[in-house]
């Protein structure tokens, strides 16, 4: 079961490229559905945002921390990437925590708060 999450996003496209961004970003979504039929990951949402000054959209990915590391790790993903890169400001690959994944981080959080002493 997905406990980890791949977060790609990005902003606005690098004007005179829209057209090569278009194509880089039919190629991220081909990646991730053949990834997904494959069972190397487990699924993907994509969202596009409403003209802002900042994010464009993202790309969630599910799966467990082995599936984010290799997909991470694909040479076809890692040049999609690179692509994306020279093609959008602010791209941005972070990785983080879902579904039963979220509830073990609060749990490590509160221990922590448990050995720090409170103020009132």
């Amino acid at each position: 079961m997905a406990d980890r999450i791949l977060w790609i996003s990005w902003g606005a496209p690098v004007r005179g490229a829209e057209e090569r961004g278009l194509e880089v970003f039919n190629e991220a979504l081909g990646i991730c559905g053949r990834r997904q039929q494959d069972g190397m990951i487990e699924s993907f949402d994509v969202v596009l945002l409403e003209p802002n000054s900042g994010l464009n959209g993202y790309i969630a990915i599910r799966g467990t921390r082995e599936q984010i590391a290799s997909l991470r790790a694909d040479e076809e993903f890692q040049r999609n990437q690179i692509d994306a890169g020279l093609i959008v400001d602010d791209l941005a690959n972070v990785e983080g925590y879902t579904d039963e994944g979220v509830a073990r981080q609060l749990a490590m959080y509160q221990e922590a708060i448990a050995r720090v002493p409170q103020r009132a």
